[in-house]
């Protein structure tokens, strides 16, 4: 008798979304997108704004959830690194895309050739000392305590 196979099959991907050397993101091409960190500060600046203006708001599990996952998995805490880090991402003299930046941002990677192996449409667009340039200054940026 055959075993059993321990895993499921894999589903194939709808449509033809790939983040590879080419970037194929679908309907999200042109998508502008967001760090983890930057989504950290504006789901917390929304609830700010909704806890001082006495608006009234449920906070669900999905909320806490998120909010959770964004305490833990931003790398940077702090607005003004945030906006640093964005600023460094925006004003390459190459350009990146939208999701390469947030992917960037949100990695943190230590070399070039992490980030290339992680954000594979780097590969062509960014010499790999370039690019370690611009990660050593983005690691400048980062805080190790809350």
């Amino acid at each position: 008798m055959a075993a059993q196979p321990t895993t499921r099959t894999r589903e194939q991907p709808q449509g033809d979304e790939e983040a590879s050397t080419e970037l194929k993101l679908g309907e999200f091409q042109n998508v502008p997108t967001l760090t983890l960190s930057e989504a950290r500060l504006l789901i917390n600046a929304v609830l700010d704004h909704r806890k001082t203006s006495g608006r009234e708001f449920q906070e669900t599990e999905m909320l806490r959830s998120t909010q959770d996952y964004l305490d833990v998995f931003a790398r940077f805490k702090q607005k003004e690194n945030i906006e640093a880090v964005e600023r460094l991402l925006s004003t390459q003299t190459h350009p990146f895309e939208s999701f390469e930046r947030s992917q960037l941002g949100t990695l943190c990677c230590e070399t070039a050739e992490e980030a290339k192996t992680l954000v594979p449409s780097l590969a062509n667009k960014i010499a790999d000392q370039d690019l370690q340039d611009l990660l050593d200054e983005i690691t400048k940026l980062r805080t190790f305590v809350d």
